[in-house]
C-alpha cells in the first residue's frame, strides 16, 4: 500500500477542537462554524469553495484529477427549535437531530431570536423537588414533559412577543467540554466536532508534510448531517471514494474502543464497500495504528445520504470511541491522533484500483473478491 503515516500536531487537534466547541452550531444555524473552518483552512494555506448552503470542500491537489479521493466530516450538532409559546412564558420545543429529552433536561442553552439571543434552561415540567416532591422522579421522559426557561422576563405570551421570541428560533445546547489530563475528553457534540477537528490536524499535517498525493483529495465538512442530509450534493464527479469521520459507539455489545481507530463494517444502511474498508483496515496493520472493526445498528453517516442521492462511490467509516453518544459523551486523544495517522497514511498510499478513474469501463481492470476456501490449518502436535 506504501505511503507513510504522518505525526500529527496533538496541541493543535486539541486546541481546534476546543474552539469548535465553543460555537453553536446546531443543524440550520451553522454560518459561523463554516466561517470559522474556512479561517483554519487559509491559516494552513488549504484552497476549498462553498456551496450555497456553505458545505465546505477543501482540496489538496495530486498527481491525477480522475478517481479522486474525499474525506467527509459534519460541522453540525444536535440542537433543538422552538415548537410553541405556553402562556406561562416558556417555551415548547422539538429536536433537531435523533436524541433523547432525557439528555436535554437540565442542559444550558442558547436561544437565537431576530432580535438577539438568550440564555435559558432545558427543565421538566414538574422541575422543583420542594412543590413535587416524589413526582420529580415519576414523570415521563419525553420532549413533550420538557419546556424551555429563557433567563428574562418572560412570565407570560406578552411577555415572549416583547422579546421576539418565535416559532422556529433555534436553540444550541451548550457542551460544556472538559479536557482532562488524562487525555480523555468530556462533552456535548463530540459528535461530530471531533471528527472535523482530527481532519483538519490530518490536513495541516499533509500541508506541512508536502508530499505530492497520487490523486486529488477533497476534505468536505457538510452541515445537515444530524438531520439526514449530509454529503447528498457535495462530491464532485471525479471522486470515486468516501472515508466518512464520525463517531463510534462504544457501549455494551459492541467492539467500539476510546482508543485507537475503530473502522465500520456496516451501519443501518447496510456493509462498507469492501475494497475501500479493507484498505484502510491494511493501513492501519502496516503503519501500526491501534484498530478495531465494529457494526453500527441504529447509525448512519454522511457516507448514506451521499449514496442515497446517487454517488457511485466506494465508501467507508472510520471513527473515534464515543461514549454515551448523543448524550453525555466522552472520547480519548489518542483515538483522534490514531485517526487523523489513518488519514495521513490513506491520502498518501498509492491508488490500487486504477479502474476507478473511469464512472464507468468494461471489464478489464474490475476488482476481485477472494472467494477460494481457506488453507486447513496443519494439525497441533499430540502432547507427550
Amino acid at each position: 500500500m506504501s505511503g507513510k503515516r504522518l505525526d500529527i500536531d496533538l496541541e493543535y487537534l486539541r486546541e481546534e477542537l476546543e474552539a469548535l466547541l465553543a460555537i453553536p452550531s446546531p443543524t440550520g444555524y451553522t454560518d459561523t462554524v463554516v466561517r470559522h473552518v474556512c479561517g483554519m483552512l487559509d491559516g494552513i494555506g488549504v484552497d476549498y469553495d462553498l456551496t450555497r448552503r456553505g458545505a465546505i470542500r477543501a482540496r489538496l491537489p495530486g498527481e491525477e484529477h480522475g478517481g479522486a479521493r474525499a474525506i467527509v466530516s459534519h460541522l453540525d450538532t444536535l440542537g433543538a427549535q422552538v415548537r410553541a409559546l405556553k402562556p406561562n412564558g416558556r417555551l415548547e420545543l422539538v429536536p433537531v437531530g435523533t436524541w433523547s429529552a432525557r439528555f436535554a433536561e437540565g442542559a444550558r442553552v442558547t436561544l437565537f431570536t431576530e432580535k438577539g439571543s438568550y440564555r435559558g434552561t432545558v427543565l421538566p415540567l414538574k422541575a422543583s423537588g420542594h412543590t413535587y416532591n416524589d413526582e420529580i422522579d415519576s414523570q415521563p421522559v419525553g420532549w413533550d414533559h420538557v419546556e424551555l426557561r429563557i433567563d428574562a422576563k418572560a412570565f407570560g405570551l406578552a411577555d415572549l412577543h416583547r422579546l421576539g421570541i418565535e416559532v422556529g428560533d433555534m436553540v444550541a445546547i451548550d457542551p460544556q467540554p472538559e479536557f482532562l489530563e488524562s487525555g480523555f475528553v468530556v462533552s456535548r457534540h463530540l459528535d461530530n466536532k471531533a471528527g472535523a477537528a482530527v481532519m483538519m490536524a490530518a490536513l495541516k499535517a499533509l500541508a506541512e508534510d508536502g508530499s505530492r498525493l497520487p490523486v486529488d483529495t477533497f476534505f468536505l465538512f457538510t452541515i445537515a448531517e444530524e438531520v439526514g442530509h449530509g454529503a447528498a450534493s457535495i462530491l464532485m464527479p471525479d471522486i470515486a471514494s468516501l472515508v466518512a469521520v464520525d463517531n463510534g459507539t462504544t457501549a455494551p455489545g459492541q467492539n467500539s474502543s476510546e482508543f485507537g481507530v475503530t473502522v465500520a463494517m456496516a451501519d443501518q444502511t447496510g456493509p462498507f464497500d469492501f475494497h475501500l474498508t479493507r484498505k484502510l483496515v491494511g493501513l492501519c496493520r502496516e503503519h501500526d495504528i491501534r484498530m478495531q472493526k465494529d457494526i453500527f445498528r441504529h447509525y448512519r453517516s454522511d457516507s448514506a445520504s451521499a449514496i442515497e442521492a446517487g454517488a457511485d462511490v466506494r465508501t467507508a467509516l472510520v471513527t473515534f470511541g464515543v461514549d454515551a453518544s448523543h448524550g453525555y459523551e466522552r472520547i480519548h486523544l489518542h483515538a483522534l491522533r490514531s485517526l487523523a495517522e489513518l488519514l495521513t497514511a490513506y491520502a498518501l498510499s498509492e491508488v490500487e484500483i486504477t479502474r476507478d478513474r473511469q464512472a464507468v469501463s468494461g471489464l478489464r481492470g474490475f476488482t476481485r473478491q477472494p472467494n477460494a476456501p481457506a488453507p486447513v490449518p496443519s494439525p497441533e502436535p499430540a502432547a507427550e
